[in-house]
């Protein structure tokens, strides 16, 4: 949203010298991609503060730089400066002054595993009678949500953002800030237990975006989900329930997978019954959509409206998307990885048909003491899913491949993602599938990358069967 720079100063409390009838065109905490007109906030990460950089940006054309009042003193000559307290809270403060001048209903989704996709779903649904800001990629955190938020414009009638966390407080951090009017959580597992003493305390984290939103606000929950269908006892406003068991009132039934072409299923909802199409593959991603079709008939659309919207929707890059190199067909889920969400996909990968089944699973991060046990047992896990090769990528992953072997299975560990796509140029053969997926510090695409430019074969778009 587009804002005078004196409206800004009066909204952060900023002083300094800078022009006062200037307009803010967008905003920005990066100097390498900031735009002419952009005000840009020198914010301090994990290994960079932006201070260093504000004369960059300034230089670069930004119509002024946000910095700390203690840090004034290295910039003597340098007018086009807002002077605050702390440049990290005035960007969160700016982010909700926006968000409450825009006003209108913003849905947030939160959850262990498949937040992103979920976020994604909500927007495609919605975005069939609303124009809807989403946010981008994964800008989840207490930098990318108040980023997005600026983003917002009179024109959007809905915004769907993201909330991830690490740990404890994060997610009541962000709703304060980005204030849902509905809140969605997918599901918690085992991830992220490097900061958290046990799933029970996720549960609890995950909570924070139900207990943010006030009386008048809706949770739409997992009924399958043993700790999130539990999270609308003590809240006090509308909850909607959705999975697959008889209780959930956004129920699938009738589920029928169509391999790497996703699935069909009805989707029963409002008394009426509709038959979906999802080109999403594996039985976590209706999930994902049972949540979109949610939110949709809470905005207000129609059951075929809503569930018609699924036939349309497109997986995001890394994430589960099927393609093919040469004559073997590819599920790129490497952006991100958890046991949870790894047991997922091979149970995906073990129902298509194939004449091998191949796993290339990267470490897992964030796991904390149990992280090795847990590699072991998705290891373990793959001894029943019909699969024929695993290819354990990186650190954690040599007690996934150790466990596997001693079940049985075929597996080989690499120590990098490159080594991997050697291994796929030797040993992937036309007819098999290969499921690439791990943690994102894996990088595991370069395998891909590799393997692709090895055999000379470009990653294509697997044809889609209607």
């Amino acid at each position: 949203m587009k804002l005078p720079l004196s409206r800004v100063a009066e909204f952060l409390g900023a002083t300094g010298e800078f022009d006062h009838k200037a307009l803010a065109l967008g905003y920005s905490i990066d100097s390498r991609t900031i735009r002419a007109g952009e005000l840009f906030f020198a914010v301090k990460g994990e290994r960079m503060d932006g201070h260093d950089f504000a004369a960059r940006a300034l230089e670069k054309g930004a119509a002024a730089a946000v910095v700390g009042k203690d840090r004034l003193a290295r910039y003597p000559v340098i007018t086009g400066l807002l002077a605050v307290d702390d440049t990290l809270t005035a960007l969160q403060t700016l982010g909700t002054a926006v968000r409450r001048l825009w006003g209108k209903p913003l849905v947030g989704v939160t959850g262990s595993t498949g937040k992103t996709t979920t976020k994604d779903a909500i927007a495609h649904v919605l975005s069939q009678r609303f124009r809807v800001l989403k946010s981008e990629g994964n800008f989840n955190n207490h930098f990318g949500l108040p980023l997005m938020l600026l983003k917002l414009e009179p024109e959007h009638d809905v915004a769907v953002i993201e909330m991830g966390m690490s740990h404890g407080g994060e997610i009541a951090a962000l709703a304060k800030i980005a204030q849902p009017e509905i809140g969605v959580v997918t599901n918690v597992a085992p991830v992220h237990l490097e900061f958290f003493a046990s799933v029970a305390d996720i549960a609890r984290a995950k909570y924070e975006l139900i207990a943010a939103l006030s009386a008048s606000g809706t949770a739409i929950l997992n009924a399958d989900d043993e700790y999130v269908s539990q999270f609308g006892r003590d809240f006090h406003g509308k909850v909607v329930l959705y999975g697959m068991k008889p209780s959930a009132d956004v129920r699938a039934e009738n589920v029928a997978s169509r391999g790497a072409s996703g699935s069909v299923f009805d989707v029963v909802a409002g008394g009426c019954r509709d038959r979906a199409t999802l080109a999403l593959v594996g039985i976590h991603n209706v999930y994902n959509a049972l949540a979109a079709v949610a939110v949709g008939l809470e905005r207000g659309l129609t059951p075929s409206e809503a569930v018609g919207a699924l036939a349309t929707l497109t997986p995001a890059d890394k994430r589960g998307q099927v393609v093919q190199v040469g004559n073997i067909t590819v599920i790129n889920d490497c952006y991100n990885s958890n046991p949870k969400a790894l047991d997922a996909m091979v149970d995906t990968l073990a129902a298509m048909p194939a004449k091998r089944r191949i796993v290339v699973a990267g470490e897992m991060l964030e796991l904390g003491p149990a992280g090795e046990d847990m590699h072991r047992q998705s290891g373990q896990h793959m001894a029943g899913q019909r699969i024929d090769w695993l290819v354990g990528v990186r650190g954690l992953a040599q007690p996934m491949v150790e466990a596997a072997r001693a079940a049985g299975i075929r597996a080989e560990f690499v120590a990098t993602p490159e080594e991997a796509g050697e291994w796929l140029i030797r040993e992937a053969r036309d007819g098999d599938v290969v499921l690439l997926k791990a943690s994102r510090g894996v990088k595991l695409e370069r395998a891909l990358e590799k393997w692709s430019q090895g055999v000379g074969a470009p990653v294509s778009r697997r044809p889609t069967n209607k």
